[in-house]
C-alpha cells in the first residue's frame, strides 16, 4: 500500500500532472479516494518541440479518462503576463508554473496543488544542497506543506520511493511519459540522480539528514522570537546565529522582502547592522528595502 495520498486532507484541490511516471501514480491514488474532488492542471514548457506537446495530449486524454477536469497552458500564454521572471531557467520555469496554480486554485475555489515530489526526489534535492554548502534549514529538503504567497502546496509522496510508484502503475497497466531531458547530464539533478541511482546505501542516510535537519528547523522556528516593526538592536545582537537568522528573515519578509528563503549572507548583514554600531547606519536590502538604526533602533526606512 502507497500511504501518500491519504495524506491529504479532504476536499477540492489541484494536481499537477507532467505526464511522467510519480505525477500519474498521484493521479491514479488521489483518484481512488471519494472525499477529494480533483482539477488536474498541466503546463506545457515548449521546451521540447513535439514531445512537449504529446505530453500534454496525453495528460489531456488522461484526465477525461478519469472523468476529470483539467486546465492545460503553455508557457507562452503565461510567462508574457509576468514581470520580474528570475534569468535561470529552472527558476523561471518554476515561477511560471507557480502563476499558473494560482490562478487555477483562485479559479476553480481550490484548496491548493498537489505535486509528486517522492522520495529520491528528496534525497537528491538534499544532497545538491548538501554539495552547495547548505545550512540546516536548506538540509531538511523539501517540506510536505509548504505557503507561498498564500498558494497552499501538498507533497505527499515524500516518503514514497520511485520504484514503487512504478510497480503501482505496472500493476495497473497504466502507462506514463518519459521525459528524455531527464537523462542530459547537461543538468546537476540528472547528474546527482544518476550517481545516487548507484550508490542506494546513501538514500536513507541523506532522507534521515533531511528529517534531522527538518526537527531542527522545526525547533528554531518554535524559538526564534518575533520582532516588532520597529525593535531594539540589542535583542536581534544577543540572539545565537540560528535564532538570529530566523528573526532575521522573518522580521526582513514582513518588511517586503518577498521571498521567504533569504540567503545566509543578507540575514547576517541585518545581525551584523543590530551588534556592530560602526557599520552603516542606513542600508539597503534586497527588493529596494531600505533599513536604518537609531539610537539603538531598527526599523524599515
Amino acid at each position: 500500500m502507497i500511504p501518500g495520498a491519504f495524506q491529504v486532507p479532504p476536499g477540492r484541490w489541484s494536481v499537477a500532472v507532467s505526464g511522467g511516471a510519480d505525477s500519474v501514480a498521484l493521479l491514479h491514488l488521489l483518484h481512488d479516494r471519494r472525499d477529494l474532488f480533483l482539477h488536474v492542471v498541466h503546463l506545457d514548457h515548449q521546451t521540447r518541440g513535439q514531445a512537449s506537446a504529446d505530453d500534454a495530449r496525453f495528460v489531456f486524454d488522461l484526465s477525461a479518462r478519469l472523468s476529470l477536469a483539467s486546465t492545460l497552458s503553455r508557457r507562452d500564454e503565461i510567462e508574457p503576463q509576468m514581470t520580474s521572471l528570475p534569468k535561470n531557467l529552472s527558476a523561471r520555469y518554476r515561477a511560471i508554473r507557480i502563476e499558473l496554480f494560482r490562478r487555477v486554485v483562485a479559479h476553480e475555489n481550490l484548496l491548493g496543488v498537489i505535486l509528486a515530489h517522492q522520495a529520491d526526489d528528496q534525497a537528491e534535492t538534499i544532497f545538491l544542497r548538501l554539495l552547495r554548502g547548505s545550512g540546516p534549514a536548506g538540509l531538511a529538503g523539501m517540506s510536505p506543506r509548504r505557503q507561498i504567497s498564500g498558494l497552499t502546496m501538498l507533497r505527499p509522496l515524500l516518503n514514497v520511493r520511485r520504484s514503487e510508484l512504478r510497480e503501482f502503475l505496472a500493476a495497473r497497466g497504466q502507462t506514463w511519459r518519459e521525459d528524455a531531458s531527464n537523462q542530459s547530464d547537461r543538468y546537476a539533478r540528472n547528474r546527482v540522480r544518476k550517481f545516487l541511482d548507484s550508490r542506494q546505501d546513501l538514500h536513507d542516510l541523506l532522507l534521515a539528514l533531511g528529517r534531522t535537519c527538518a526537527r531542527y528547523r522545526q525547533w528554531i522556528g518554535q524559538n526564534a522570537p518575533k520582532l516588532e516593526a520597529r525593535f531594539p538592536a540589542k535583542i536581534l545582537a544577543d540572539l545565537p546565529r540560528m535564532l538570529g537568522r530566523e528573526s532575521a528573515r522573518r522580521w526582513l519578509v514582513s518588511q517586503g522582502q518577498g521571498a521567504a528563503d533569504l540567503p545566509p549572507d543578507v540575514l547576517d548583514r541585518l545581525r551584523e547592522m543590530a551588534a556592530d554600531a560602526a557599520t552603516p547606519k542606513t542600508q539597503l536590502f534586497p527588493a529596494h528595502t531600505k533599513i536604518g538604526r537609531r539610537r539603538g533602533w531598527i526599523t524599515r526606512q
